[in-house]
């Protein structure tokens, strides 16, 4: 792992390593040179020292809880998940975290209980007994298509933004960006990372076929709409000469979520449908392109699982899915080497993305007494001295052997879009999507669902 302090101890040592080196000749040229030597060092430890007390004056301006004194009275905090989030001490900073915890218990009075429940029925009972005024736990984790606005509108939920700006304990962009509705932050979590999206590309086929690299073309920033088609046609080849195609470029279909993404656009906007905007028109036209023009590898009339398949079989060389996948596809495919790239840029975006339709966060019922102290609470638990450099560094260490895979996924995931047409039960996406794949008009498409769309917008926000 590349840790910071780590990296620190060890520049440092190199540092008086090479003073003592120096220090040691008597020649008149290694005189010179452990002057200059020791000029570089003094200056290097002068930058060092005016790095450090401006990293320290930028620590004490971040912002921290001044500490609170209170009795919690015995109270057992639960927090409900659809996972069990006991901290597990499988790190140094979840040792520190687990530490907090424990000295929290005792200094305030209170136990912290974590409650899981089956992901199949977790809405609908964590919904029932918010709608009852029982909730299930203090501190709940719920989806935001079902959040916002629905949950939020009825008074079921604190808002808790202005107790969430210590940027250590709590991801900023979840309460002031994802979590928002009328100006107010909902939701929050501590986890500084996001969800990687992206395409994943096999390395192995790509040499076999004598293409060009897919991170040459993101180093030479080139990887765009079109280098992308341009590497799919190129892929689709009949390698034996019989007539059939046995190696395809990209085994998605119509990947209209990283389309949307990618452009820096969406099918809904808060309470407005946006069909219209000329960056989504881009998104969908991109889609019914790839479609039209049979870009990707014909269905063998597979399920939703399809694409994964046929990427697995070593014959495909692009598939645009999620990091998580990425551990199954290397027990499958052990001879194959797996490479990760972005979605390519749309002509309107002006960085590469990543995207959520399923955005989650945690947030605490409205029945619930003194969510001050619960988010105090939660910001003294996770506000520690993190010895990672940046957010998921060891999952993505322990994913990727490759470094471009790891910027590519750092940069993908500080570029995180959250999409939220799921937020309507009644937008029918996949029959609009079923539409411009089968090569209608995307321009009759959208004069198709536009009201519709708009209409299902407005049973769940009102309409004005």
């Amino acid at each position: 792992m590349r840790m910071g302090k780590m990296m620190l101890l060890l520049c440092t040592l190199l540092l008086v390593l090479s003073a003592c080196s120096s220090g040691g000749s008597k020649s008149g040229s290694s005189a010179g040179t452990a002057e200059t030597s020791t000029e570089t060092s003094t200056e290097t430890a002068a930058t060092n020292t005016d790095n450090k007390g401006a990293e320290e004056k930028d620590a004490e301006q971040t912002y921290k809880t001044p500490d609170m004194d209170f009795d919690m009275g015995g109270r057992t905090i639960k927090v409900v998940s659809w996972w069990d989030m006991t901290i597990p001490e499988d790190n140094p900073d979840n040792i520190q975290r687990k530490k907090n915890l424990e000295e929290l218990e005792k200094k305030h009075n209170f136990k912290i209980e974590y409650v899981a429940i089956d992901y199949g029925e977790y809405q609908q009972k964590v919904t029932a007994s918010l709608l009852a005024g029982e909730p299930l736990g203090d501190i709940v984790r719920l989806g935001k298509t079902y959040t916002i606005p629905a949950l939020v509108k009825q008074d079921l939920l604190w808002p808790v933004d202005e107790y969430t700006k210590n940027p250590v304990a709590f991801n900023q962009s979840v309460t002031n960006q994802y979590m928002q509705y009328n100006g107010r932050g909902y939701g929050f979590s501590e986890g500084q990372g996001n969800n990687v999206m992206g395409i994943f590309y096999n390395r192995t086929l790509m040499s076999k076929l004598g293409l060009k690299s897919l991170q040459d073309y993101v180093n030479e920033d080139s990887w765009n709409w079109d280098t992308f088609l341009q590497v799919a046609k190129e892929a689709n080849k009949d390698t034996n000469n019989d007539g059939k195609l046995d190696s395809w470029g990209l085994a998605n279909p119509a990947p209209l979520e990283f389309a949307l993404a990618s452009n820096e656009t969406s099918l809904t906007k808060d309470n407005k449908q946006n069909l219209e905007d000329p960056k989504t028109t881009e998104a969908l036209n991109f889609i019914s392109k790839i479609a039209t023009e049979k870009v990707a590898r014909p269905t063998e009339g597979g399920d939703w699982t399809e694409p994964g398949q046929f990427f697995r079989q070593g014959n495909t060389l692009m598939y645009t899915g999620a990091l998580y996948e990425l551990s199954g596809f290397k027990k499958d495919m052990p001879d194959a080497d797996i490479g990760f790239v972005p979605f390519p840029k749309g002509p309107s975006a002006s960085s590469y993305h990543s995207y959520e339709g399923l955005y989650q966060s945690l947030f605490i019922p409205k029945a619930v007494k003194d969510p001050d102290k619960l988010l105090y609470i939660w910001e003294k638990i996770n506000d520690i001295d993190s010895m990672y450099d940046y957010p998921d560094q060891a999952y993505y260490e322990t994913s990727f052997t490759d470094e471009n895979d790891i910027n590519n996924a750092k940069e993908v995931a500080a570029n995180l879009i959250v999409l939220d047409h799921f937020t309507f039960p009644n937008l029918k996406f996949y029959d609009f999507l079923g539409e411009i794949t089968s090569g209608t008009s995307v321009s009759t498409v959208v004069e198709k669902y536009k009201a519709p769309f708009q209409a299902a917008i407005d049973e769940v926000y009102g309409s004005k």
